[in-house]
């Protein structure tokens, strides 16, 4: 069951997840520290790590007949068989590229390329690496793109606003499941089916970096083309991203070795070590899963575990907007402003973008580390954020995101933290 506030986890459970985790209460160097910027780097699974460095250390070619090589090939095997659980994929091609940027501007130029239309759709708050594969392709297939705004009160982009720019002349449409700024959850479910509505055959692109640590994904929910992640956000290690195809994506002409079949994206020697990490971040959830189910399913454990993990985070969100501990909460504390904030918690990741009253976000962040707290800023000179913002009419913002691996005790250490900052910028002002 959901809450719209969500519901936190046990103490005892925090407890074991804080375990599983390197460095979520102090820095390598031993100095304690509240790490609120999973949005840009993500805190690393203990077993994701050793999973890799056991698996790399194998000199084994996993392309031969000898028993260590048949070993590598089951551990990639069970790693493919884990990305589609946990996208609950049923068919369709898995694509390990170095970076899930590198594997978004792959699958935007198979489509952009061979598809015919006269435009793509996508919206203003994408990531770089989707939207600039869409303008790309754009002007080099002569397609027109069509840019949909966001909605500066939610912090994301209305599902009338994207569907209305679709027509049967479109050739693809790329959208992000939520937003690496604002936390804002796209309703990807509703957006598939009245795309498809307008167009049957069109191919639809998610990009889910951002959203995939945070809830679950359900392709027989939201039959798109093409979606990726990226394993170092989602606990995992640095070094690869994960697309998922689907068949007709996948077989659109595209990089392959001409001797393997046509819905192979693979390019060279797989790297086992990256599969490996795959399955240690899908066993973690499911272990979380099996704490409140007794399915024996590994995606019902793995669903559960994500639900567990988006019903704590909610609840650490709402925590921090209105209090925790005697603790005022960001809503509350004179000299703050909080940005796209509205009421329905369920249409939101754990994000949350702050202003300071006489003070710029960059000096902000520097403030909050000189406390111990790591955040980030977004401002409109950044070719990450600038284009986002400006549709926000912003100048910047000051991002946090915690992740699940947080306590109600570290919000409301973050709050205090925020009151000392504000109450400084407020006495130089």
């Amino acid at each position: 069951m959901s809450s719209s506030r969500g519901q936190l986890f046990s103490e005892s459970i925090m407890q074991e997840i804080k375990r599983r985790f390197h460095y979520v209460d102090h820095d390598v160097d031993g100095r304690a520290r509240l790490f609120f910027d999973n949005a840009g780097g993500s805190f690393r699974l203990k077993s994701a790590l050793e999973a890799f460095e056991k698996i790399d250390a194998i000199p084994d070619c996993p392309e031969r007949i000898h028993e260590r090589a048949l070993m590598l090939q089951d551990v990639q095997q069970r790693g493919e068989d884990d990305i589609r659980c946990i996208l609950n994929a049923r068919d369709g091609s898995v694509y390990l590229s170095l970076t899930a940027s590198a594997a978004m501007f792959e699958m935007v130029r198979a489509v952009m390329e061979n598809v015919p239309g006269t435009n793509a759709v996508t919206t203003v708050l994408e990531h770089p690496s989707s939207f600039d594969a869409m303008t790309l392709y754009s002007e080099r297939t002569g397609k027109t793109l069509r840019v949909a705004p966001s909605d500066a009160k939610t912090g994301g982009v209305d599902v009338d606003a994207i569907v209305s720019l679709v027509d049967d002349d479109t050739a693809l449409l790329s959208v992000m499941y939520a937003s690496n700024i604002s936390g804002a959850k796209l309703d990807i479910e509703t957006i598939v089916e009245r795309a498809r509505a307008r167009k049957p055959d069109l191919f639809i692109i998610v990009d889910a970096v951002q959203h995939a640590p945070h809830a679950a994904i359900d392709l027989q929910k939201t039959p798109v083309d093409g979606i990726n992640f990226a394993p170092y956000k989602f606990f995992g290690c640095r070094g690869a991203g994960v697309a998922w195809l689907s068949q007709r994506l996948a077989e659109l002409p595209h990089h392959r070795l001409a001797a393997k079949e046509k819905g192979i994206w693979e390019l060279g020697s797989p790297a086992p070590a990256q599969f490996a990490v795959v399955s240690a971040i899908v066993d973690y959830v499911a272990w979380i899963g099996a704490q409140f189910s007794d399915a024996e399913d590994r995606r019902e454990r793995f669903s559960q575990g994500m639900h567990r993990i988006e019903e704590h985070e909610r609840a650490l969100l709402s925590l921090m907007l209105d209090g925790v501990h005697g603790q005022r909460g960001l809503r509350a504390i004179d000299g703050v402003r909080v940005f796209w904030d509205h009421d329905d918690l369920t249409r939101r990741d754990l994000i949350a973008g702050i202003g300071f009253v006489g003070m710029d976000p960059t000096a902000a962040v520097r403030a909050y580390e000189e406390r111990g707290v790591i955040v980030y800023e977004r401002i409109a000179t950044s070719l990450y954020s600038g284009r986002m913002l400006k549709s926000f009419n912003l100048d910047g913002a000051v991002r946090i995101s915690p992740l699940h691996c947080h306590a109600p005790s570290d919000i409301a250490t973050f709050l205090a933290v925020t009151e000392d900052i504000a109450i400084t910028s407020r006495r130089a002002g």
